[in-house]
């Protein structure tokens, strides 16, 4: 744990010392919605190629298992999850594990492949916005049915409520769809996004959430698939991808100050990703990394999913710590940590 998430840490305790009282963990529940970046193994229930549910995935996560997260290791959620003071994970919904006494602490609805545009789902055979929505109504009625409706209520109040969808939208929709790109232009299409967005949080609000974390997009034109198959005429990352991540973040953060404004009641925030793994990509050396341009796994230029990211995948490095991706998308464990620190700083909001 960084020393900034130690600070933040106590921080927590200290604003949240009667929740404290009552339980080990500084909110009742984590509730997920999200694509790749959070998904912990809903898409190993559902017929489609974005599973990660097999080695070299997670070979250094808890029993070397492979669970369905797009990692080496923990994500960020997962890291967060832990200074939070969980000591198991809120299951993802799809799974056996989604029942009895482990709903009371919380599901994780994300889907490798996700958007906020559902299209994007059809596209890769994910689960789509509109179904996490629907599978959080079950949830909602299940949650009640095992603790009953006031102390389902309370959970849901408190719950920490994770919204991180983005990124899928972009590299796996826009740039490549021209059924979309000839349509609108990256702008235009940032602001068919937001809006979804806004209906979203909108619906979850009437639904009784009350902490909501939004992550930013990332760096999307860093990542090392996106450099390999739009930067062919740049050294480095896309520079107008990742400007088109960042007038996607802007969008994002104003309809996020005019929640603020308009629910009183809601502590909603922006989880800033773009900036924190953009330092780390830049200069790695200073983060403890070695390699920034290329993921661990295989080649790490294009791998990604059992397509090219399998235990047969030639020159897999043996050291992930060293490396900023674990795939050509998905960062390693060692920089979820990086991550997962500052997520925790700008999270305090949210909490108390």
């Amino acid at each position: 744990m960084g020393i900034y998430s130690k600070y933040a840490l106590l921080l927590f305790f200290v604003l949240a010392v009667v929740d404290a009282q009552e339980s080990t963990t500084l909110v009742p529940a984590i509730v997920t919605f999200g694509d790749s970046a959070v998904d912990v193994g809903n898409n190993d229930y559902i017929h489609t190629i974005f599973k990660a549910n097999y080695p070299p995935y997670g070979r250094d996560f808890t029993n070397q298992m492979a669970t369905g997260r797009f990692c080496n290791g923990k994500l960020a959620t997962d890291i967060t999850a832990d200074t939070l003071g969980f000591t198991t994970y809120p299951p993802p919904y799809l799974s056996p594990q989604a029942s009895g006494k482990n709903l009371l602490i919380g599901a994780n609805f994300a889907s490798a492949g996700s958007g906020y545009d559902d299209k994007t789902a059809t596209l890769s055979h994910a689960i789509s916005l509109s179904q996490q929505l629907q599978y959080y109504k079950e949830y909602q009625a299940k949650l009640a049915n095992e603790a009953g409706v006031t102390k389902a209520g309370t959970i849901l109040k408190g719950a920490l409520y994770v919204v991180s969808f983005g990124s899928s939208d972009f590299l796996q929709n826009y740039y490549v769809n021209p059924f979309v790109n000839k349509v609108y232009t990256p702008d235009q299409y940032s602001s068919y996004l937001t809006g979804i967005f806004q209906s979203f949080i909108k619906d979850i609000y009437g639904m009784g959430a009350r902490r909501i974390g939004v992550t930013s997009l990332p760096p999307l034109g860093c990542l090392p698939a996106a450099m390999t198959l739009f930067g062919v005429h740049e050294k480095g990352c896309v520079s107008r991808i990742n400007a088109d991540a960042q007038v996607f973040n802007k969008k994002i953060n104003s309809a996020v100050i005019q929640f603020q404004k308009q629910l009183p009641d809601l502590k909603i925030a922006v989880f800033d990703t773009f900036k924190p793994l953009y330092d780390i990509i830049q200069a790695p050396s200073d983060h403890g990394f070695v390699e920034a341009r290329r993921g661990c796994c295989g080649t790490g230029t294009v791998e990604t999913t059992i397509l090219l990211c399998n235990p047969k995948s030639v020159g897999t490095c043996s050291n992930a710590t060293q490396f900023v991706f674990w795939d050509s998308v998905h960062p390693s464990q060692a920089a979820n940590q990086v991550l997962a620190d500052s997520l925790i700083v700008q999270g305090i909001s949210l909490i108390g």
